[in-house]
């Protein structure tokens, strides 16, 4: 069905797991799932695309929800709560235009004061919860040929921060990654 539109929707209808990707909805409405929405710069970005009319679904592993936007009660760090968070968002309303992938979290402490399991937890959350969610949005927006994506970065990203190796090198990696999602999508119409 390429060319067909509904408004602005490209209708695009893939079918997997018993639910349809890329379906047009018949409000129109922008759909952005914002992951880390519970508070600081998650819940911001959830506010702020709610404000400007989108239909916001905010991610916390609380559910955290506003006047505004739904929650949804998900888990970057856990591959099935990711899967089954996404399609949910998928069935219920038949598209993700945007992600704000904002989850994460600092570690602060000398390199040879934080314990290897405090570290593997700050890249598996910074860096792998956005993997996961990517890995999950990604297959819907190409069946929709659109999609925005933004992975929240810091300037610990661009230069290493005293005291926050770790985290620096969760957003350093997040950085990379970014690169090479935005050079292999582009062409298809997402970014």
């Amino acid at each position: 069905m390429p060319g067909i539109r509904c408004g602005d929707w490209p209708v695009r209808r893939a079918v997997g797991a018993g639910w349809e990707i890329g379906a047009a909805m018949s409000d129109g409405a922008r759909r952005a799932l914002a992951t880390g929405a519970s508070a600081g710069i998650g819940r911001a970005c959830a506010d702020e695309l709610h404000a400007a009319g989108w239909t916001v679904t905010g991610e916390s592993r609380r559910g955290t929800t506003s006047t505004g936007w739904t929650g949804l009660v998900m888990d970057v760090d856990d591959d099935d709560s990711v899967r089954a968070g996404v399609a949910g968002m998928l069935a219920a309303g038949g598209r993700i235009d945007a992600l704000v992938a904002s989850a994460g979290w600092g570690l602060a402490g000398a390199v040879e004061q934080c314990t290897i399991g405090e570290a593997k937890a700050q890249l598996e959350t910074n860096f792998w919860g956005c993997v996961r969610v990517l890995q999950q949005v990604l297959p819907a927006m190409r069946a929709q040929s659109d999609g925005r994506i933004v992975l929240m970065s810091s300037i610990g990203g661009v230069i290493g921060i005293p005291f926050q190796a770790f985290y620096s090198a969760s957003k350093f990696a997040l950085e990379g990654l970014g690169e090479a999602v935005r050079t292999r999508w582009r062409p298809r119409g997402c970014v």
